[in-house]
């Protein structure tokens, strides 16, 4: 595949995957149970679906292919898993503003690791582009009230592992990799199951349950892991900050919460950032036109 396609590819797969994330809010609004709980049922629907693509795409190899990941796709998996499991604690322990604000960093988190780990370097414009997303979530989450320690910490090492996924699927492009998402949904079941409070639920529960493992962990997961293999960590990262302003538009359209005019304003703004980097940065990744020859 071309440079630019790819490049493209890359961009429209991450979106999609923060499209898809973006609907947490909404499934746990929805789905009346704690997080531990959710978390279990979600990472058993979301690994389930996805271990029907895994199969699908890879037939007969998906166990030879599982296995060539090697160690890189084990950091992977892992890395995966402690996100997942300390997004919805986080959001349990402390307030939805300081979770926001910290996750808004994750382009900044990413760019330090990639440039440590890869000497990859961040170009001006995703670091602007970083810059002014941090500003739209500030302004988005502002007044949002002080939230515990605990949940603060959670959600850094959320972000954290995150944007360290995020780099080392950059890092290890050249390993299939999708088996780890369906490899972290299961791990993380696992790890939620001595936390979760019940596990007998009604019909409505499991097939909101369902949707919320298949919709917004299977696609979100899928198409981030293969997506950020394909565009710079930072720019992966920046593009998935999307994810914060569209979540509280999901709920507001469901279950009609009112947003305030602050909260529109900084998600606009983050928008803006989002949509003019990859606007820009297409339009610098565009070949010049050759100079027309003059005439005889």
């Amino acid at each position: 595949m071309h440079h630019a396609a790819e490049h493209r590819l890359g961009v429209a797969l991450v979106t999609a995957a923060a499209v898809a994330w973006s609907l947490a809010g909404f499934f746990t609004r929805l789905i009346p149970l704690d997080a531990w709980t959710i978390l279990f049922w979600r990472g058993i629907f979301g690994g389930f679906f996805i271990s029907l693509y895994v199969i699908a795409h890879y037939r007969a190899r998906t166990l030879a292919v599982t296995r060539a990941m090697g160690w890189p796709g084990l950091l992977v998996t892992c890395l995966s898993t402690l996100g997942m499991t300390t997004f919805i604690p986080a959001l349990k322990l402390t307030s939805v503003a300081n979770v926001a604000i910290i996750c808004a960093t994750g382009p900044f988190v990413a760019a330090v690791i990639a440039w440590l780990w890869l000497r990859e370097r961040v170009s001006p414009l995703t670091l602007g582009g970083s810059l002014l997303a941090f500003a739209g979530v500030a302004l988005t989450v502002a007044g949002g009230g002080m939230g515990s320690l605990s949940g603060d910490v959670l959600a850094f090492v959320m972000t954290s592992a995150i944007a360290a996924m995020t780099v080392a699927l950059r890092r290890y492009r050249e390993v299939p990799m999708l088996p780890t998402a369906c490899l972290s949904n299961f791990l993380g079941s696992l790890v939620s199951l001595a936390f979760a409070a019940r596990l007998s639920l009604g019909s409505q529960d499991l097939v909101h349950l369902a949707l919320f493992g298949f919709v917004q962990m299977s696609l979100g997961l899928t198409f981030f892991t293969i997506g950020s293999r394909l565009i710079p960590a930072a720019e992966a990262a920046l593009i998935s900050v999307l994810e914060t302003p569209l979540a509280p538009l999901w709920v507001w359209l469901a279950f009609d919460e009112r947003v305030s005019l602050q909260a529109l304003i900084g998600g606009g703004v983050v928008m803006i950032a989002v949509i003019g980097h990859v606007l820009l940065q297409g339009r610098l990744r565009r070949p010049l036109s050759p100079p027309l020859a003059s005439g005889s």
